[in-house]
């Protein structure tokens, strides 16, 4: 959509809804182009604030067992950042995962996994690599996916005028509540061809201005189409999900490497720097490498198999706390809960900055029934990265202590995800709010049978079967006031969740008017 002028603007019912996107027109502070720009700068600052320790943690935390290999990505994303086009808080962030990804948030919050690094030949693909995302956070990509969102409610006006720890093979993604994924539903967002392609170009040429040779751009994407060919499940799940790869974007890479460098020095590849640096994680590698099998074990359902080799990872390398938290669920999972919450003490000894640490021993203490019963080690796991897991014991732990308000609250909370116990908190906050507000989960209308006698209809919409439904039916006047009502019928039940019962009302509807005037009114139920 342009920035269009207000003459010509035509259709008197959109001057309200394209006034605000032509108050909304800046500049893109990359391109220089005019642009629609919903998110100001300081929304953008403010989402890379608030959301990037969250969304660090739910894809997979940071790096903390080579502190030296986060300062050296730091060091040369911070070189590409001071040449770029736009001033922001840069951070960069390397993340203890195996999965090949880098992502950035609005406001230049950027992080890249462990597993694309060791992917990497150079100093200069991963100046491509960062410099890419630098140029998706500074010619605002992320908030123009966001805008777009905004866009689309605004057309729809105008044209108006739950880790279950039992589960191994849950993860954060899908036991994220509601409010903790605005970062991680931001950096899964698939970018366009013209997004990607800008990225590429004014990446090359932040590359270019830091003393790197762009053609490391060229061979990362010659690297990167020639895996998607082979369909690699890793690379599928990470980069290439949010970064598509394509053969035209090779070719425009190589049409503006040969722009930048005609007369220009080559500048520094750095594979002698990169292979040095990159050293102390390829000696790591095979120990993460057992700890991917034993995670793809678990997940097939062989946890004798995972912990065989989650503990040879662990001797391996004492000193990463994901392999201890990994035996920890395993033994979990095993009904050993006793056993899991030492391993998982281990884990927080060794790092105490990840969640899924503090979610499990919260989960094996709280079956333990010791202490307060997991309750601080929940809190803390909640603060780092809010789960349904995490909300849904601690409203247990809040039920069972009679704070009613307290543990609806958390059960609430936990409902946001889409996991099982996500669902099992949906439950179990209705359960507390029923006693006071039962009527609220039961809908209820008429129909008219052949010779106009009024049938009641009542729909459950509570998660659990209820009983003892009063129905009243009663005369509304158009203000919705009752003018007149009728005699209460009931129906025993008990009617499941989810489904419909009827009663004949005992009366005949004599008139249109009092059909249009008509409502059926619940006073009570009972659940089951």
């Amino acid at each position: 959509m342009a920035c269009l002028p207000p003459q010509r603007l035509i259709r008197p019912a959109l001057l309200l809804v394209l006034g605000a996107v032509l108050g909304a027109c800046g500049t893109n502070p990359v391109t220089g182009k005019r642009e629609i720009q919903f998110v100001s700068e300081t929304a953008e600052l403010e989402i890379g604030a608030k959301q990037y320790a969250p969304t660090r943690q739910s894809q997979g935390g940071d790096l903390k067992v080579l502190p030296e290999l986060s300062a050296y990505v730091n060091e040369v994303g911070q070189k590409l950042a001071a040449v770029s086009d736009r001033p922001l808080p840069y951070e960069f962030t390397v993340l203890n995962s195996s999965v090949p990804n880098a992502w950035a948030l609005p406001g230049g919050k950027i992080a890249i996994n462990r597993g694309l690094l060791t992917e990497l030949d150079n100093e200069a693909e991963l100046a491509a690599v960062l410099g890419h995302e630098i140029v998706h956070a500074a010619a605002r990509h992320g908030a123009k996916a966001q805008e777009r969102g905004t866009l689309l409610q605004v057309g729809q006006v105008a044209a108006q005028v739950g880790v279950a720890m039992s589960d191994v093979g849950a993860t954060a993604g899908n036991l994220m509540v509601q409010g903790a994924g605005v970062g991680a539903a931001l950096i899964s967002t698939k970018y366009g061809r013209d997004a990607e392609l800008e990225s590429d170009d004014y990446g090359m040429r932040y590359m270019q201005r830091a003393g790197y040779d762009p053609a490391g751009a060229v061979t990362l994407q010659e690297k990167f189409v020639k895996l998607s060919e082979g369909r690699n499940p890793s690379w599928l799940e990470g980069l290439f999900a949010s970064h598509p790869p394509s053969p035209e974007r090779v070719a425009r890479n190589r049409e503006t490497l040969a722009t930048l460098t005609a007369g220009s020095p080559a500048g520094e590849l750095g594979e002698a720097r990169y292979q040095q640096r990159l050293a102390p994680l390829r000696a790591l590698k095979p120990a993460y490498d057992q700890y991917d099998e034993a995670l793809a074990l678990a997940r097939k359902g062989d946890v004798a198999g995972a912990r065989k080799l989650a503990a040879a990872a662990a001797r391996q390398v004492p000193a990463e706390g994901r392999f201890p938290l990994l035996q920890g669920d395993l033994a979990l999972a095993a009904k050993e809960p006793a056993e899991a919450l030492r391993f998982y003490e281990k884990s927080l000894a060794l790092d105490d900055s990840y969640f899924a640490a503090w979610l499990g021993a919260g989960v094996a203490q709280y079956q333990l029934g010791a202490g307060d019963r997991g309750e601080t080690r929940l809190a803390r796991s909640a603060d780092l990265l809010p789960t349904a897991p995490a909300l849904y014991y601690l409203g247990s732990i809040a039920k069972a202590a009679g704070k009613r308000d307290k543990a609806m609250a958390y059960f609430k909370g936990a409902a946001g995800s889409k996991s099982d116990l996500g669902r099992q908190a949906a439950v179990e906050y209705v359960r507390l709010d029923f006693p006071e507000h039962g009527t609220k989960y039961v809908a209820a209308g008429f129909q008219l049978d052949g010779r106009g006698n009024v049938v009641v209809v009542v729909e459950n919409r509570a998660p659990f079967a209820v009983s003892q439904i009063v129905v009243t039916p009663v005369l509304a006047d158009s203000a919705g006031r009752v003018v007149q009502q009728g005699r209460a019928v009931q129906i025993r039940g008990p009617v499941a969740a989810g489904q419909r019962a009827t009663v004949n009302a005992g009366f005949a509807v004599t008139s249109q008017e009092m059909a249009n005037a008509l409502r059926m009114r619940v006073d009570g139920v009972r659940g089951e």
